[in-house]
């Protein structure tokens, strides 16, 4: 297996406060996307003390998990609406030139993947966390779809 350079994006930050009875016991949970773009792309949860052994627990679960993302030039080859949950997404292939014309969750997993030109419209929920992985399953889906279609 050759080595690939992955890009990581901080998606989200939660800062998490636990009541004990010795006081409060405080966490953080960081939602990352790692990508290697050229179609590869994973999402981790880490949760830690602090923010940097976090940060190294997602991404460690991004790379371990990672998806295939179908690419048809530097768009996808089709259309897909997909709800996961209270999050749905619509992610449409965009001509050259577009660019990425996505929200911020949807953005930094497009852009891990290596997605150039893409539109893409969140329909449901405001939460990051519930979008980036509704966005992750579109891309899963989408790629069972094209495996179907060339016939594999």
């Amino acid at each position: 297996m050759e080595f690939t350079e992955f890009s990581e994006k901080v998606v989200q930050i939660n800062r998490v406060s636990k009541k004990t009875k010795g006081g409060n016991r405080i966490g953080f949970s960081v939602l990352i996307v790692v990508g290697d773009r050229q179609g590869q792309v994973g999402v981790g949860l880490g949760k830690a003390a602090d923010v940097a052994t976090a940060i190294q627990k997602g991404i460690k679960r991004a790379k371990r998990y990672l998806v295939k993302a179908p690419l048809k030039g530097q768009t996808i080859p089709y259309a897909i609406r997909l709800k996961r949950g209270a999050a749905e997404v619509l992610l449409k292939p965009a001509p050259v030139g577009t660019g990425i014309i996505a929200g911020g969750a949807v953005r930094a997993v497009v852009e891990a993947a290596g997605i150039k030109n893409i539109v893409a419209k969140i329909l449901g929920s405001n939460n990051k966390a519930s979008n980036v992985y509704a966005t992750l399953e579109a891309l899963k889906k989408l790629n069972q779809l094209d495996k179907i279609k060339k016939g594999k």
